[in-house]
C-alpha cells in the first residue's frame, strides 16, 4: 500500500486520466513548455487538459493559449461582465487577450454553482452536472473552489444561460461572486461525523436561504462568507476564512468512558497516553489516574479537541450542546489575516426561534457592515478600523466576559470603563434570575 509520498507506477495510465479518440476537429497547438510537465512521476494537470481536448475545441486552443503564456510569462485574461437573466453575480468572466491566435477559447467563463449543504451528492447527480457541462462548457469542473463552489470552468457567454437553465432545472443555483455574500460552505457533520454538536446542514440552509438575493446581486462592500463547523474541529477553516463562522461546541462537561479510557492506555502504554494525550493539552487540563483513570478539569479545557480526536472511543464533546459565533476571519487585502473574534460565546440551537435569532443576528450584521463599511472592505477590517467596542453596540450586542479569557488586555470594552461594564453585566444576570 503506497503512501501519499510514493508516486504512481504508471501515472500516464491513471485511471482519471486515460486518453480518448481523438474527436475535435481542431488540431493541436505545439505544446512543447506544457509536455515537459508531464514528465515528472506525478500526473499532470496537462494531461487533463489534453483528454478534454480530444472531444473540445475550446481545450485545443486553451492549451496553445496557455503555451504562449508560459513563453512570454504573460497572462493573457481580462474580466468584463456576464450574467445570467436576472442575476448580477455567480459569473466569473474571463476574456482573453490573444482571440486572434486562439479564437476558440476567446470566451472562457467560469460559472459557480452552490454545493448542497455538508457536500453530499449521490452518483447520479455528479453525471447529471458532468453531463450539462459537458454539453454546454469545456468539461473542465473543480470540486470545489475556496469559496466552496462548484467551479464549472470554461464557457461562452452564450452557453452560461444556457447550462445555468438546464442545471437549474434539477435543483442547482449560481453562488456568489463580487461585492456580494459568498455561497455558504458547512462539514459533513452529524450525517456522518460523531462529533457534530449541531445541525449544520439546517444552519448553512437558513443562511443561504435567507440571503439568496444577495448573492446574486452583488450591493456590498466586498464579499462576506458564512462558514459552519459541527465542532470545534472547525473542518471548514471558518475561523480564519469566514465573516461569520458558526462553531459547534458544548458548555457542560466532557463526556468520559474510563473503560475507554483503560483500553486505550493497555493498548498504547502510559508513557505513550502521557506523551501524546496528557502532555498535548494546551491547558494541562488532562490527568491520568494511578488507576489508568482519565481526570479532566473541565473549566480549563478550551476545547482544542485533540484528547478527543485521539481517545474516540473513550472520549465525547459533552451533552449541552449549542454553536459559539465569530466574526471577521478573513486572508489578507488592506491589513493583513485575521482571526474571527467571538461574539456569541454560546447559543442553543433546538427550536424554530433558536434559527430566526441566529438568521436575525446574520442579517444585523450585514446591514451594519453594509452601512459603515469602506469599499472593498471586509467586515474584518471594518471591525479593525472602528473598533470592536463600537461594533458590538451597532449591533446591539452586550459585552459577555465568557468571550475573553484576560479581560485587562481585551479590545471589548474600554479598559477605563471596565468596572462600569462589569457592573452591567452583574446586574443583567441579576435580572435574568430574579
Amino acid at each position: 500500500m503506497s503512501d501519499a509520498r510514493t508516486p504512481p507506477k504508471n501515472p500516464e495510465r491513471h485511471s482519471t486520466f486515460l486518453p480518448k479518440e481523438k474527436k475535435s476537429s481542431k488540431a493541436f497547438h505545439p505544446t512543447p513548455m506544457l509536455d515537459q510537465l508531464e514528465s515528472g512521476p506525478w500526473p499532470s494537470f496537462v494531461t487533463g487538459l489534453k483528454r478534454l481536448a480530444h472531444d473540445n475545441n475550446m481545450m485545443v486552443d486553451l492549451l496553445g493559449q496557455l503555451e504562449h503564456s508560459y513563453k512570454t510569462r504573460l497572462g493573457y485574461w481580462k474580466g468584463g461582465t456576464v450574467s445570467v437573466f436576472g442575476y448580477g453575480g455567480g459569473i466569473i468572466p474571463r476574456f482573453s487577450e490573444v482571440a486572434s491566435m486562439f479564437p476558440e477559447s476567446k470566451e472562457f467563463h467560469t460559472l459557480r454553482v452552490q454545493p448542497p449543504a455538508g457536500n453530499h451528492y449521490t452518483t447520479k447527480l455528479l453525471r447529471q452536472l458532468s453531463g450539462s457541462w459537458s454539453k454546454w462548457g469545456s468539461g473542465l469542473i473543480a470540486f470545489h473552489g475556496q469559496t466552496g463552489n462548484i467551479m464549472f470552468i470554461g464557457s461562452t457567454s452564450e452557453n452560461t444561460q444556457h447550462f445555468f437553465d438546464e442545471i437549474n432545472e434539477y435543483g442547482f443555483d449560481l453562488g456568489g461572486a463580487g461585492p456580494c455574500v459568498r455561497t455558504a460552505m458547512s462539514c459533513v457533520g452529524a450525517a456522518r461525523c460523531e462529533q457534530s454538536c449541531t445541525n449544520e446542514h439546517r444552519i448553512h440552509r437558513t443562511l443561504v436561504n435567507n440571503f439568496i438575493d444577495d448573492m446574486h446581486r452583488p450591493a456590498l462592500p466586498y464579499k462576506f462568507k458564512f462558514k459552519v463547523s459541527g465542532c470545534p474541529n472547525d473542518c471548514m477553516n471558518s475561523i480564519q476564512r469566514a465573516d461569520f463562522a458558526v462553531i459547534g461546541t458544548w458548555r457542560d462537561d466532557m463526556q468520559v468512558d474510563q473503560k475507554g479510557v483503560k483500553e486505550y492506555v493497555a493498548g498504547h502504554g502510559r508513557k505513550y497516553t502521557i506523551d501524546n494525550v496528557i502532555a498535548r493539552c494546551p491547558t494541562k487540563a488532562l490527568s491520568l489516574n494511578d488507576d489508568d483513570t482519565l481526570e479532566v478539569d473541565n473549566k480549563s479545557c478550551v476545547r482544542c479537541m485533540h484528547c478527543i480526536n485521539v481517545m474516540t472511543k473513550a472520549l465525547k464533546p459533552g451533552k449541552d450542546r449549542g454553536i459559539t459565533l465569530l466574526i471577521g476571519g478573513k486572508r489578507t487585502l488592506k491589513i493583513g489575516d485575521t482571526m474571527g473574534t467571538v461574539i456569541v460565546p454560546f447559543m442553543k440551537m433546538e427550536t424554530d426561534e433558536d434559527y430566526e435569532k441566529l438568521r436575525e443576528l446574520a442579517a444585523t450584521v450585514i446591514d451594519f457592515w453594509a452601512e459603515n463599511g469602506l469599499e472593498h472592505e471586509r467586515c474584518g477590517e471594518m471591525i479593525e478600523r472602528i473598533g470592536l467596542a463600537s461594533f458590538l453596540e451597532g449591533i446591539g450586542v452586550e459585552v459577555d466576559p465568557n468571550m475573553i479569557t484576560h479581560p485587562r488586555t481585551s479590545s471589548y470594552v474600554r479598559l477605563d470603563d471596565w468596572d462600569k461594564e462589569a457592573q452591567k453585566w452583574i446586574d443583567r444576570q441579576q435580572k435574568s434570575a430574579a
